[in-house]
């Protein structure tokens, strides 16, 4: 699936297209390099684009070559995966807004093979107190201990802790960055970053040499947040980046567990918060792992993720099947092509396990 990769990449560079319009367009068309030569008119119909962002595409595509592109962060030496890898988490291709390409250094088939067990978002202040410090190292051994892959930001403070306790638990640590994952950030955490690169993963989604900037690291806790099924605040004050991640969590639909602290402490006052607001409160230990291990398992099948690449007339005619049941006049006129050649499509997609007929020549995705 090389092609597939090349496109990815290339849409992510265009002016215009986050990572929730480049996933309805993946959507809509089925593949992303069916979307590369669609017209404007075809474009225009996904929710998002109206006719100056679809001017603004067909410019970029113009100005680009996707095989090319690829070609050149191959040769420069960057490692990445997009949706249409296998390896890419499946869980984090979940959420609205999944990162079209993350870069990583470490040890990548490990982490994804551990993801699919119960990975665990561990964030707080980077400023915490020695009870912050002290119960993020317990709960860190606690969760290591049950085979929980750890997950944080590589921040000072209860990051770096979590990640820390982890290393030395000899558990697997997953560190999501706001720079480039060539880029060490903070410098005092030069030889954790060292340390997780060797037997650990780090990830990002901004390319080789990207400096670190305010507005990146919101954008990585929701990484973060997507790739865990539950996350954990040991310590936050009311203005915390733990407590984005966090929000962002319930808005994943993951679990929200927080440490409670003593209305003195400033360092953890956010914390207090989340629980008024839902967040399960920490009692111990044991506590929270008889909790995570009432959770379902995983699913043994990914149904979100990127389709098999389709040749065209099957790609325009998946696209205009949705998840709900579709009569086939319907198809026929979203799709654009003789009622035939859609039925002909739609038998195709059928063996290829795509697309279910119910009653009535209505059709629906089984993806």
């Amino acid at each position: 699936m090389v092609d597939e990769k090349a496109y990815w990449l290339a849409w992510s560079g265009i002016s215009g297209i986050g990572p929730v319009l480049l996933k309805r367009i993946y959507e809509q068309f089925g593949s992303l390099k069916t979307a590369w030569t669609a017209p404007s008119e075809t474009l225009q119909q996904v929710e998002g684009i109206g006719r100056q962002l679809a001017e603004t595409i067909l410019k970029s595509r113009s100005q680009s070559e996707p095989e090319a592109l690829l070609s050149q962060h191959l040769e420069r030496g960057e490692t990445f995966i997009t949706p249409t890898d296998a390896d890419y988490p499946s869980l984090l291709f979940e959420i609205a807004d999944p990162p079209p390409v993350l870069y990583y250094r470490g040890q990548l088939q490990a982490a994804i093979a551990q993801l699919s067990g119960l990975p665990v978002g561990l964030v707080g202040t980077r400023s915490p107190s020695d009870y912050g410090k002290r119960w993020t190292r317990k709960l860190t051994q606690g969760l290591v201990q049950q085979g929980c892959v750890i997950i944080s930001g590589l921040a000072d403070g209860i990051d770096a802790v979590a990640h820390q306790q982890c290393l030395a638990q000899q558990g697997l640590t997953i560190a999501v960055l706001g720079t480039g994952v060539d880029v060490v950030y903070p410098l005092a955490n030069r030889r954790l970053y060292e340390q997780i690169a060797a037997e650990g993963l780090l990830l990002s989604e901004y390319p080789l040499g990207t400096a670190p900037s305010r507005s990146h690291f919101p954008q990585r806790n929701r990484i973060i947040a997507g790739l865990s099924r539950a996350i954990i605040v040991t310590e936050a004050p009311q203005r915390s980046g733990a407590l984005i991640t966090a929000r962002l969590a319930n808005e994943y639909g993951r679990d929200v567990y927080v440490l409670p602290c003593s209305l003195d402490n400033s360092r953890g006052l956010g914390c207090l918060a989340l629980i008024n607001q839902g967040g399960q409160p920490i009692l111990s230990v044991d506590m929270l792992l008889t909790q995570l291990g009432k959770m379902p398992p995983m699913p043994t099948a990914a149904p979100s993720k990127p389709l098999p690449e389709l040749e065209p007339t099957l790609a325009q005619v998946m696209a205009s099947v949705t998840d709900e049941p579709l009569a086939l006049d319907k198809i026929v006129q979203k799709a654009g092509l003789a009622t035939g050649a859609v039925l002909s499509a739609l038998m195709q997609l059928e063996l290829l396990e795509l697309v279910s007929q119910l009653p009535g020549m209505h059709y629906q995705r089984r993806l």
